[in-house]
């Protein structure tokens, strides 16, 4: 009876270890089956697209003051047309005749549409004379024309008071972009080549007015007034600092043409 009871003990001790081993080995194959491995794709945050890069600015249109060769600086003018100047004194209008200097009359047409003569100093007023104007007051831009030089006209009208000549050196073909307006008759001028291209309409009296406190350059020994070569180099910079009494084409524009 006793052998029974101790053999039915190891067998119920064996029994239960059994139990014990299987399911604890159950438990942890349960534990690493009820866990499927995380999908790594669906850890990370969308993807967020990237931006394309904007649209480059356009490059800002070249102006045709940049280019002397080109078309638009080198239309044929009207026969007939009138460009008023509005000027830091009050304003005066310019009547051009092509029939008088064609090249001449071509040359001031377009610089004038295009605004070449906008903020222009008159640099060099000389009482009796003539007011002389015409260096861009942007070196970038005058540095363009310095040496755009077009054929000579023959003188078909005579310098006299209110008529606008472009100013020249002694060699031939030297005109560019320089004009001067004459207060007096200052005939002279025409033998020397001289073309003009038109004459004070209306406004002559502002003309008068211009100031003419500096007179020549001081490098010619007969009066205090601005370096044609600093005003090709620096601009309306230097005129400011230096000549500040200098009147200017506060804006010159094509008002009437046939």
């Amino acid at each position: 009876m006793k052998r029974w009871i101790r053999s039915s003990w190891v067998c119920l001790f064996l029994g239960l270890c059994w139990i014990s081993v299987g399911c604890n080995g159950d438990a942890e194959v349960e534990s690493e089956s009820s866990a499927p491995e995380a999908d790594s794709s669906m850890m990370r945050p969308p993807t967020a697209p990237v931006p394309e890069d904007p649209p480059a600015d356009p490059a800002p249109p070249r102006s045709p003051l940049s280019d002397p060769m080109s078309s638009e600086m080198n239309m044929m003018a009207p026969a007939l047309f009138q460009a008023r100047f509005t000027t830091s004194k009050g304003a005066f209008v310019i009547e051009a005749h092509r029939e008088w200097s064609p090249a001449g009359v071509d040359r001031f047409f377009n610089l004038v549409r295009h605004g070449f003569y906008d903020e222009a100093r008159f640099f060099r007023v000389l009482d009796g004379f003539m007011a002389q104007f015409g260096i861009n007051g942007d070196p970038t831009i005058q540095r363009h024309w310095r040496g755009a030089n077009i054929s000579d006209d023959s003188v078909v009208e005579s310098n006299t008071r209110g008529r606008v000549t472009f100013a020249k050196s002694g060699a031939p073909n030297s005109r560019s972009t320089q004009l001067f307006i004459n207060f007096g008759d200052n005939g002279p001028l025409d033998r020397d080549g001289f073309s003009p291209i038109g004459e004070v309409v209306e406004g002559m009296d502002v003309v008068d007015r211009l100031y003419s406190g500096y007179g020549e350059a001081a490098s010619s020994g007969r009066g205090s007034g601005p370096e044609q070569n600093r005003i090709q180099s620096s601009g309306n910079q230097y005129l400011k600092a230096d000549f500040p009494k200098l009147d200017y084409i506060e804006r010159a524009e094509i008002i009437d043409g046939d």
